[in-house]
């Protein structure tokens, strides 16, 4: 049979001479009757071996490996039950006896790194700070046993240390370790926490930074908190469970390593409901005083009080109020609006608490408001002073004159206001409002009345356009007692702050030598010691057109009086031609007359339209501008043809600036190239036609109609017309400074040229209508602008027209006289709101037109003429018109 057995080392004797045994000897153990054969194996590989002894020589690692053995007889085969494991080093290579360990020191303290191998022949140590060789210097040294030993170490000395073992050829073996230095950050500032009682809490600290990592714990009052308890730490961690009053105080969280120790302090607060010391209370405050209310209470924390007012939280901010730290509210000076109800809330953790107080003003006795010290009276006027007090009680207020004289019967006072049924000089003085009541005793109030006139605005600025470098004159005058001050304004500074000339003493301003800059709004205010009224107009100041110009005009410049002189010049000369025109006419009007009565013919047109004014025939004006809607059928031909003449390309006009909107829509101010045959450019004013209304377009025709029969050199012409898309465009020649100052002139003397005119076209044209009327009615209204709007605006009714034209033939037959000359604007809208007012003829008036003006002025509007039966009245009596 066979006996199985184990493979072992018979030499060397144990493995731990392996290294230095020159050979190795293996027996196999298995045995049998009749002797089995042995095969060996390595690795599982059968080895050219056959006999029970295994003996290997000139190790080599090449024989490191798994060697078993198996043996066979007629019984069988059996194979080793245990094997030897052969592990053949090579002694070249080297191998780590000691390897070094990372350190943590501190600064300026010593390291030292161990480092052995082991081989054959033994290898070459060196050692490598970072990528760097370690040389032997003053902190370095590495000792033949390859140990490295730094001293006083530095930051610099930090890193990575490497053993490095050389053998062969460039072949190598090394081991490595760390140096740090020993070090520890600080810790948080301090912790607070507010706890409520019988809850569990928990409070983390965190270990600050170092190297060696700290260990942390918790301690109270120097002594470490117990691992197990109510209170407890557990990993870092500060434990209550629950809380306790009791635990409100001061903990340490501790860190410490090899640098040293650091520690956080943590104050923990077990929070308590509050307690009240003093609620608020109903508390009275007189008005005008300080007013306190209280509110304080005990807590853990400190309750934290914030005071509300109709549930709006108090602030400091104004003034109004002071907040102390200890939960008082303090009213700095109490107001009646103070009167409220006030609530404080004390809050902690724990719990909270809030109160309540009414506050009562205490009203004091004082004037709502307190009377102006300086008041002037209306002369002649119902007037009164008023004197208003209020207190706790309801006060008596009683007036009284300062020189302790009665009162005049026209002067009386009931609840508080001292009444002059009708002012006269004498109510000027001092007088003294006395407010009383029982509670309060009595306080006094003085005032001073003066007597006067309110001002009013006789002459106002108006809008005004003018060339850069002309002048611009702006007139104001205002009435009143005592006679008013004059002062201008231009943005927001008064002339006196500014380079423009101060107004003249009759409160005109003159702007010389205009540049652009003074653009602007210019506002008139007028003061006396009653009141003070202003009024404003806009300046427009434009480049001038480069025009053609002699040598003298190049020497001088326009004066305002050498202007008004001219213009002074040409009203005069013009009245004279109007009256020879019309003295001429009425003979020529004659002779006609009597030609037609023997002939049976019509007569032929007008004088006027034959006479040439300025180098033009009227009747060629009246065809250029002539419209489809403005000549019978029979001359529509010829309308189209003269329409084309003044047509003006839209495109050649280049806007300037706008200077309103007019019934028919927006009036602007442009150039036009080329509309004047010596001007490459001309200065024009521009009317459009917006509005759709056919009333407002049949006006805006008529009014081309009107400007075409008046062409003179003092009356604006037409220049043109734009109608080949929407809007139309109503070309007029601007005129400059002669024109504002002409108009200046007129306004003073306008009534006289109004009467010429009227009578001028009354007696030489016999197709007046309502284009007439509106001349003549625009005439009137420059002049009396403010009383004519007043009056139209009261006789609302469909033919206010007529009246209208009543009111003029009034104003020219009186030779400008106002209506009602001996009332002011005020009475007469009284009486015309009262119907008490009736208008009357004047004195002298040929009774044809009296009549004719008491019919415009009839109360109904039925009874009015129309202007075809004032035309056919005025026509049939213009023969017999004497001049």
């Amino acid at each position: 049979g066979l006996e199985r057995g184990p493979v072992t080392m018979n030499e060397p004797a144990s493995e731990a001479e392996l290294e230095e045994a020159e050979r190795i000897v293996l027996q196999c153990h298995i045995d049998g009757h009749p002797r089995p054969s042995s095969k060996w194996f390595k690795d599982g590989d059968q080895l050219d071996r056959k006999d029970r002894i295994l003996m290997l020589t000139s190790l080599s690692t090449g024989d490191s490996g798994i060697y078993s053995c198996c043996a066979q007889n007629a019984a069988g085969k059996v194979c080793s039950n245990h094997n030897i494991t052969l592990n053949i080093i090579d002694e070249s290579v080297p191998r780590v006896l000691v390897a070094p360990v990372d350190q943590v020191v501190l600064r300026d303290e010593e390291a030292v790194f161990h480092c052995q191998f082991r081989a054959k022949p033994p290898p070459l140590i060196e050692w490598f700070h970072n990528t760097e060789p370690v040389l032997n210097k003053s902190r370095f040294v590495v000792y033949a046993n390859g140990t490295l030993h730094i001293s006083q170490v530095k930051q610099r000395s930090t890193g990575v240390y490497k053993c490095v073992a050389q053998y062969g050829e460039n072949k190598q073996v090394h081991v490595e370790a760390a140096l740090r230095i020993a070090e520890i950050a600080d810790m948080g500032e301090r912790m607070f926490r507010v706890f409520t009682a019988g809850r569990s809490e928990r409070v983390r600290c965190d270990p600050p930074q170092g190297q060696p990592e700290p260990q942390v714990w918790w301690e109270r009052a120097g002594a470490r908190v117990a691992s197990e308890g109510r209170v407890h730490q557990r990993n870092g961690d500060l434990i209550f469970s629950p809380t306790d009053g009791s635990d409100s105080g001061v903990y340490t969280c501790v860190a410490r390593n090899t640098a040293g120790q650091k520690q956080q302090e943590l104050v923990v607060t077990v929070a308590t409901s509050p307690e009240w010391i003093v609620q608020p209370q109903d508390t009275r405050v007189e008005e005008g005083q300080p007013g306190f209310l209280h509110c304080h209470a005990r807590g853990t924390p400190e309750p934290r009080v914030t005071w509300y007012r109709k549930s709006v939280p108090i602030s400091e901010e104004g003034s109004r109020y002071k907040l102390f730290s200890n939960g008082t509210l303090r009213i700095n000076s109490a107001e009646l609006k103070d009167a409220q109800t006030y609530s404080c809330v004390c809050v902690t953790e724990g719990g909270s608490l809030i109160g309540h107080a009414q506050v009562l003003i205490l009203e004091k006795l004082k004037f709502t408001p307190v009377p102006q010290p300086s008041q002037c009276l209306q002369l002649d006027r119902e007037s009164g002073v008023s004197c208003v007090a209020a207190g706790r009680e309801t006060p008596i207020i009683h007036w009284s004159r300062a020189d302790g004289a009665d009162l005049p019967s026209h002067v009386s006072q009931m609840n508080g206001v001292l009444r002059f049924s009708t002012v006269t000089r004498a109510d000027r003085g001092n007088y003294t409002c006395v407010a009383s009541s029982s509670a309060e005793g009595e306080i006094r109030a003085h005032v001073h009345l003066t007597v006067g006139v309110h001002v009013e605005f006789k002459l106002e600025p108006e809008q005004t356009t003018v060339y850069q470098g002309h002048t611009a004159v702006f007139h104001c005058q205002a009435s009143g007692d005592p006679q008013p001050y004059v002062q201008w304004m231009l943005k927001d500074k008064l002339l006196s702050s500014i380079r423009l000339t101060p107004p003249m003493p009759n409160g005109s301003l003159v702007i010389s030598d205009v540049t652009t800059e003074d653009t602007g709004v210019y506002t008139c205010i007028a003061g006396n010691t009653c009141n003070i009224r202003d009024t404003a107009a806009q300046l427009y100041v434009v480049e001038k057109p480069v025009h053609p110009r002699s040598e003298d005009e190049d020497k001088s410049q326009f004066k305002m009086f050498q202007t008004i002189a001219l213009s002074v010049a040409v009203a005069v000369a013009y009245i004279i031609a109007v009256l020879g025109l019309m003295f001429y006419c009425k003979q020529r009007r004659k002779n006609k007359r009597l030609q037609k009565n023997r002939a049976g013919e019509e007569p032929e047109m007008e004088c006027l339209n034959g006479v040439q004014l300025n180098g033009h025939r009227m009747s060629e004006i009246q065809e250029e501008v002539a419209l489809s809607s403005m000549r019978p059928s029979a001359d529509s031909e010829k309308q189209q043809s003269c329409g084309d003449k003044l047509h003006f390309p839209r495109a050649h006009l280049q806007t300037i600036t706008s200077l309103g909107r007019g019934v028919f829509g927006e009036v602007f101010l442009a150039k036009a190239r080329a509309i004047e045959e010596a001007e490459p450019e001309t200065l024009v004013l521009v009317k459009s036609l917006e509005s759709r209304e056919e009333t407002h377009r049949t006006e805006f025709r008529r009014e081309l109609e009107m400007f075409s029969k008046l062409n003179h050199a003092h009356v604006v012409r037409l220049l043109g017309i734009c109608r080949e898309t929407q809007p139309h465009y109503m070309i007029l020649e601007y005129v400059d400074l002669v024109l504002n100052t002409f108009k200046s002139f007129i306004n003073i003397y306008n009534t006289h040229l109004c009467v010429l005119i009227l009578f001028h076209l009354i007696s030489s044209m016999n197709n007046i209508n309502q284009h007439t009327h509106r001349f003549c009615l625009n005439c009137f209204s420059r002049v009396f602008q403010g009383d004519l709007k007043q009056f139209l605006r009261i006789s609302k009714c469909s033919k206010a027209d007529v009246w209208a034209f009543g009111v003029l033939m009034l104003e020219v037959f009186s030779l400008g006289e106002l209506p009602y000359p001996a009332l002011n604007d005020h009475q007469v809208l009284e009486g015309l709101q009262a119907g008490t007012l009736r208008l009357s003829p004047p004195v002298n008036c040929p009774a044809h037109v009296c009549s004719l003006m008491s019919r415009c002025w009839a109360s109904s509007p039925k009874e009015r003429p129309t202007f075809s039966e004032i035309l056919q009245t005025l026509t049939d009596s213009s023969t017999d018109t004497k001049v």
